[in-house]
């Protein structure tokens, strides 16, 4: 007697398991985004502390240098993992754009009110040419003073972009040590022969804003639209504008960018070697030079700016130990990356963009109210740092809920509707 025997059941497709959050880096974006409203908390509330630790460290330049290491060290690679430029920046739009549009309405919002502290004169007497800067988010670079003081990081935030854009664009990826390097000994070297605001001062910053924005949005239609070489003359476009802006025309002096650019790359080359046992055994002493060249440079150049002697002196001891400690920071964090990390610290890692955009609103609401430190006792002040990080903490959380997630949502799908193209946008 024959026996039926059943067809094999049809093979099964495992969904491609999801990568998971690394909690680790939430951690530290939190952490950060704390010391920074620590920083800006210290003369309404604790000006002892600003007195005695603020001329050997600079709790607010730390905050931000562990913030740029963390950028530089997820942000290359989730553009080289997905592939897609144009899916790239959908994202990030989506990601940067609403909470700061929120955060600046406000803050202009509270300047006419007379909470905030008043809207720099540059923007008054020229708010086109301020509107169209900031919304390029390269307002620092491009001599104009932000309308909340924190928007000064972004603008670094998105020369690294069109830095990774670029270089992803002209096929160099991996290139995170060599980038970081060059920016590195190109710091002292820019610093030491250009002054700061180099090309706004010839041109006149309005001129400098106009051609900055035309090539900006000449480069990303490029980018995102154009053939093969065409695109990759955008590309070489947007690199050069960042390049030239960081180098040229920042705000804070060329040795000063192009070292923030050393470190954001720094942060990428350490994914690299992370994931490579070659890239460390080959780079891995190079790397340790970025942070020592970036203290060398502060040593040896400074500020400027017509500081006094004892002024400056200050700066370079409290930029030096903040680079060191943000770099001593963010490798404890990645020995320590296996570990369990708190829920508490990557929630607040999820809500550290609200954070550090907001906290400058409700800080300035404390400083309307405190007004004088002096007439108040050390208790009575150390609870209104606790209710400010309290408050700060519930703004966040809302402008993450109802602003930030809707809006990454939405950016998401937005980006989904595209295939995923490994390297098709070079």
């Amino acid at each position: 007697m024959q026996v039926a025997t059943l067809p094999p059941p049809p093979p099964t497709t495992r969904p491609t398991p999801r990568r998971t959050r690394q909690s680790w880096l939430d951690a530290l974006r939190g952490f950060a985004a704390l010391v920074v409203v620590f920083e800006h908390s210290l003369d309404p509330l604790l000006p002892e502390i600003r007195g005695v630790i603020s001329p050997w460290f600079d709790f607010g330049q730390y905050g931000v240098l562990v913030f740029f290491l963390v950028s530089g060290y997820v942000v290359p690679i989730s553009l080289e993992r997905r592939g897609d430029v144009r899916a790239f920046w959908i994202t990030r739009v989506f990601r940067l754009y609403p909470l700061w549009a929120l955060a600046a309405a406000a803050g202009a919002a509270f300047a006419v009110a007379g909470v905030y502290t008043t809207l720099p004169g540059q923007i008054a007497d020229r708010p086109w040419a301020a509107a169209l800067a900031h919304l390029t988010m390269l307002q620092d670079l491009l001599q104009v003073p932000g309308v909340v003081n924190v928007f000064w990081t972004l603008s670094y935030e998105m020369a690294f972009y069109l830095l990774v854009t670029a270089m992803f664009v002209l096929g160099a990826r991996g290139t995170g040590t060599r980038a970081s390097l060059a920016f590195a000994v190109g710091a002292p070297i820019a610093g030491a022969l250009v002054p700061a605001g180099l090309l706004s001062r010839g041109l006149g910053v309005e001129a400098v804003v106009a051609v900055a924005a035309a090539v900006l949005a000449g480069g990303f239609a490029a980018v995102l639209a154009g053939r093969p070489e065409v695109r990759r003359h955008g590309a070489v476009a947007l690199a050069v504008l960042a390049v030239a802006l960081l180098a040229l025309n920042s705000r804070v002096g060329a040795w000063q960018s192009l070292a923030i650019m050393a470190t954001m790359f720094g942060g990428t080359a350490l994914h690299h070697m992370e994931r490579s046992a070659a890239l460390r055994a080959r780079w891995g002493w190079a790397i340790c030079l970025v942070p020592v060249l970036a203290v060398a440079t502060a040593v040896w150049l400074g500020p400027g700016w017509g500081m006094p002697e004892a002024d400056q002196q200050a700066f370079k001891w409290s930029w030096s130990t903040a680079m060191i400690g943000a770099w001593l920071t963010f490798a404890a964090g990645l020995a320590l990356r296996r570990r369990a990390i708190p829920p508490v610290l990557a929630w607040l890692g999820l809500v550290s963009y609200s954070i550090y955009l907001l906290h400058p609103l409700a800080l300035q609401v404390v400083r309307r109210i405190t007004v004088d430190p002096s007439a108040m006792s050390l208790g009575v002040r150390l609870a209104w740092e606790a209710a400010l990080f309290a408050a700060v903490v519930a703004c966040a959380a809302l402008g993450h809920r109802f602003v930030e997630r809707p809006a990454q949502m939405l950016g998401r799908r937005l980006a989904a509707e595209r295939p995923v193209k490994i390297a098709q946008n070079r």
